[in-house]
């Protein structure tokens, strides 16, 4: 009888995007030059070339996937390789203007924790989350009782690297729970990142978030 071999966990954070182009666009607009950023679940850090070599920014990327740790190093990008579920121990207070967590939220075990450590490592923080309030995903469980794909989760359910499933206003619920204020959403709708979007939870496929601390 054939053996049964599992994925190898040190694969999860690197998500295929087939958006991924206008995510990173949408992300960079968001960061000014010789800004200190680091990128949490970089894979083979595309994102942090871009602005090391256009915006002049100090970069740091962490990666699971051993593959993608090496695609960032052949980029010139310095990559730790560890676990998000571990936390950010290692990084002091601020030591970063900006922490980048870009679809990979639903991936990790817990959220509320990584959410927390990125507000305190950097003084903002940019998370990119897929919404699952879609109204593509309500249409197919509405009228086929079946777990929903869409273009931003074109995964089967048995085959998915989400943990969690989570729609924009859990998101915004969370953000509360950890401390943290909103300082700007983006909702990604038909390929534009739109501000003050009309009712984002049903209508965008995807969310930027800029977060900060709430002060004290």
């Amino acid at each position: 009888m054939q053996a049964i071999t599992r994925e190898r966990p040190d694969r999860r954070y690197c998500m295929p995007d087939p958006l991924a182009s206008m995510t990173d666009e949408t992300i960079i607009a968001q960061i000014p030059p010789s800004s200190r950023v680091l990128d949490l679940g970089c894979g083979d850090g595309r994102l942090l070339k871009r602005l090391r070599d256009t915006h002049g920014a100090s970069v740091q990327g962490i990666e699971l996937d051993r593959r993608q740790i090496v695609g960032a190093l052949q980029n010139g990008v310095p990559v730790v390789c560890a676990d998000l579920d571990r936390g950010l121990a290692g990084f002091p207070d601020r030591s970063f203007d900006f922490a980048v967590l870009s679809k990979t939220l639903q991936q990790v075990r817990h959220p509320r924790v990584i959410l927390h450590e990125m507000l305190r490592v950097a003084k903002q923080s940019l998370v990119v989350v897929p919404n699952f309030g879609h109204w593509r995903v309500r249409l197919g469980l509405l009228l086929w009782g079946s777990a929903p794909k869409t273009e931003a989760l074109p995964y089967e359910w048995y085959d998915t690297p989400n943990l969690h499933f989570m729609s924009i206003n859990d998101f915004r619920a969370l953000v509360e729970v950890v401390g943290g204020h909103i300082v700007r959403e983006l909702a990604m709708i038909g390929g534009n990142a739109v501000e003050g979007a009309w009712a984002p939870n049903l209508r965008a496929e995807n969310a930027l978030y800029v977060l900060e601390r709430k002060p004290v």
